[in-house]
């Protein structure tokens, strides 16, 4: 029994003998001890109590150190990790690991999580980043991260909201028919034979090098997908065998450059449009400047829009009738890029196979997926048949 039940105990007997003696005269000298003991129990009983607090409350307190002194190591942790991966050491060791596959070294610098993938430094996302951006189209594509097959749908009709005054009869339900366009992603690959003197760059370079390459051009193959694409839209939409439609559709201007033309583009494109891009030749923005000399006008033809080069498709002097030569809309609302894996590039690396010729092939691979998935959020303008 604790002594906070022994002092209970005894303060109930003493209330029983207290009862017993209150209406004695005689025993006034008792009651009197048995109130002093019931006072110096209360007394005991309350220094207890505020013992027990101070430690509960002690307790707390070491607890709440115990915890901001793990939260600061695993903090102390991630940033070592966070410097020990932009190291030049660790760039170093991540090359080697590139070139032979041993992560050994690169997981004996890093003091946690050294049970899963290798840790990119963060150079690395830096160089893709910056090469992406480089091709200019797409970073301005919307991005998801989904496994496998994604369906996107999108809007092929639908009624405008209405007003609706107190009183008046109810609304009547939209009517919206919707289609569905299935992104379906595949491997883009690059590779590059490298000689044994580009072999021998140490860390920074070499990641510079090998990144920078491979990534442009597998983004450049991207954008080029994506914009065939485009250019191969349907002006109208129809449905499939199933009664599904699953291409959205584009409008389609045919005329030759003219300095009203990017403007007359970007009126026949959906309400939705915001962010207005051009994609065209450099040879076929050429014939745009020289309208614009040739007419003095003040301004640029392509004002409230950005201007992207891709030279998939063909220069309005070279096209053909009926050929795209620039498409005009808005990449961000219109189309979606899907990175199964994540926006990385792996690289796989064979120093065995052009051995004899002192050259290694490196190739770098993105699993990626792009549509247009919203209808009339680009024109297609193609070459008329006479000028």
């Amino acid at each position: 029994m604790s002594r906070k039940e022994e002092i209970e105990a005894r303060k109930l007997e003493l209330r029983d003998e207290i009862e017993a003696v209150e209406n004695n005269e005689e025993a006034a000298e008792k009651l009197e001890e048995l109130n002093n003991e019931v006072e110096a129990l209360n007394e005991e009983e309350q220094e207890i109590k505020e013992h027990e607090e101070g430690e509960k409350k002690a307790e707390e307190l070491e607890q709440k150190k115990f915890i901001a002194k793990e939260v600061i190591k695993e903090e102390r942790k991630i940033m070592d990790n966070k410097e020990i991966r932009n190291s030049k050491e660790y760039i170093n060791a991540y090359a080697e690991y590139l070139k032979n596959s041993d992560d050994t070294e690169c997981r004996a610098l890093l003091t946690t999580g050294v049970n899963g993938t290798v840790e990119v430094p963060d150079m690395v996302y830096d160089i893709i980043k910056t090469a992406w951006a480089r091709e200019g189209l797409m970073s301005r594509v919307r991005t998801i991260s989904v496994k496998g097959n994604f369906k996107v749908q999108f809007e092929v009709s639908g009624t405008d909201a209405v007003i609706h005054t107190e009183g008046a009869s109810a609304i009547t339900e939209e009517e919206l028919i919707l289609g569905i366009v299935t992104i379906v992603p595949s491997s883009i690959k690059k590779f590059l034979s490298i000689s044994d003197e580009v072999l021998d760059m140490r860390g920074e370079a070499f990641l510079n090098y090998v990144y920078d390459e491979l990534t442009y051009r597998i983004a450049k193959k991207c954008a080029d997908t994506l914009v065939g694409k485009i250019a191969a839209l349907p002006t109208s939409l129809s449905a499939n065998g199933e009664g599904i439609y699953d291409t959205v559709s584009a409008n389609k201007i045919k005329k030759a450059p003219s300095i009203a033309l990017p403007a007359e583009a970007v009126a026949n494109l959906s309400d939705e449009t915001n962010i207005i891009t051009a994609v065209m030749n450099k040879l076929t923005y050429a014939e745009f400047i020289d309208k614009k000399l040739a007419a003095n006008y003040p301004s640029d033809p392509f004002e409230g829009m950005t201007v992207v080069f891709n030279n998939t498709l063909p220069a309005y002097s070279a096209a053909s009738e009926n050929d795209v030569y620039m498409i005009v809309g808005d990449f961000d609302h219109g189309a979606l890029a899907n990175y199964p894996e994540g926006e990385g590039i792996a690289i796989k690396y064979d120093d065995k196979t052009l051995m004899t010729q002192d050259l290694v092939r490196i190739l770098g691979r993105r699993y990626v997926g792009v549509e247009a998935v919203a209808d009339k959020s680009f024109v297609n303008i193609t070459k008329p048949s006479s000028v």
